[in-house]
């Protein structure tokens, strides 16, 4: 069995049991998060012959950072209950692949010290109800060297989860949260997620922060126009782990139209939801993805190895992508098409 088969398993005997519900939970009826590896897995490669494929490179570069292989972390929060430096330990695992991550506004672990470990990073923003709030994170984010931002846009409120049993919030000590937002600044109503935002708040964010900013949770073409058009660097084609609207287009089947509806524009696109294996990662590359995002396969191996285990995950995915790719007849990842799929 395929290590990476394994994690969840083995993350489970080690995790308290809410908070191991809570990591691999959707929301309601569980159907979008129970859907997402299937899609992928749904698609069929068209592989090319008689192509040397003696070298295979996986480097690209992510809103101009340069990568050695095109396998990102996705924001997720409560790391230090699977590992007990959390963010300092899944930093320093994407970094010994050569890669970057991004990181949850719900840290428990401030950015700055997660900027002190040299990994490339992105900070993950909700914009709440009190925007003074989402400034203060912003600022903290910036001060310590975040390099783009991640709006996401998914949550104007949290997707209802039917849980059975103690939740996680029973167990998780409140330091393991919002280590970026000074204690009694802030009340409940205040981290309520923002349910009017339009499209001008790329310009606001980008404005504030002078970074660049990705819009994260877009499964329709349309929607993915309108971010670009409004200045988004960059689209994730995500459904949260299917912790939002239950019933939510898989992210393998929304990645197409959205690839579609950013054809000729500058606006780079990513993916995440599902995502287990290097022919997964062939299929959305040639879809038109730039790079996959992993969320709780990154848990798992955090709460299985530490940091050592986040760097195994992403490389064994890398080598898993290198052996697809020659098989399809790919040398770089710019050969990767979508005249290589059919579903």
């Amino acid at each position: 069995m395929r290590w990476i088969d394994g994690l969840e398993a083995a993350a489970g005997e080690k995790l308290p049991e809410p908070v191991h519900r809570y990591f691999r939970q959707g929301s309601a009826g569980g159907i979008s998060v129970g859907e997402a590896v299937a899609a992928w897995s749904s698609y069929r490669f068209r592989p090319r012959v008689l192509t040397d494929v003696s070298t295979v490179d996986l480097t690209t570069t992510v809103l101009g950072t340069p990568v050695q292989l095109p396998v990102l972390v996705a924001p997720t929060t409560l790391q230090r209950q699977a590992d007990p430096d959390g963010e300092l330990a899944m930093a320093a695992g994407v970094g010994a692949a050569g890669s970057a991550l991004a990181v949850s506004s719900n840290a428990g672990t401030t950015f700055a010290a997660v900027g002190e470990v040299g990994t490339p990073w992105w900070v993950q923003i909700y914009v709440v109800r009190n925007r003074d709030i989402t400034l203060k994170m912003l600022d903290a984010a910036v001060a310590g060297g975040a390099r783009a931002v991640v709006l996401t846009a998914d949550t104007p409120v949290v997707g209802r989860k039917e849980d059975d049993g103690p939740t996680v919030w029973t167990v998780a000590p409140t330091d393991h949260l919002l280590a970026n937002l000074p204690a009694g600044d802030y009340a409940d109503d205040d981290l309520a997620k923002a349910d009017d935002l339009t499209p001008d708040v790329i310009g606001w964010l980008t404005e504030r922060t002078g970074l660049p900013v990705l819009v994260k949770g877009v499964l329709r073409g349309d929607d993915a126009k309108r971010c670009s058009d409004a200045g988004a660097a960059g689209i994730i084609v995500s459904n949260h782990g299917g912790r939002q609207l239950d019933g939510a287009i898989p992210t393998a089947q929304a990645l197409p139209e959205v690839a579609a509806a950013l054809s000729g524009t500058t606006t780079e696109l990513y993916v995440d939801g599902g995502i287990r294996r290097g022919e997964h990662i062939l299929a959305a590359l040639a879809l038109g993805a730039r790079a996959v995002l992993l969320g709780r396969p990154a848990l798992w191996a955090l709460t299985v190895d530490g940091s050592s285990g986040v760097t195994r995950l992403l490389t064994d995915l890398a080598e898993e992508l290198e052996h697809a790719m020659r098989l399809a007849g790919a040398r770089t990842l710019t050969d990767l098409t979508p005249d290589l799929l059919t579903s």
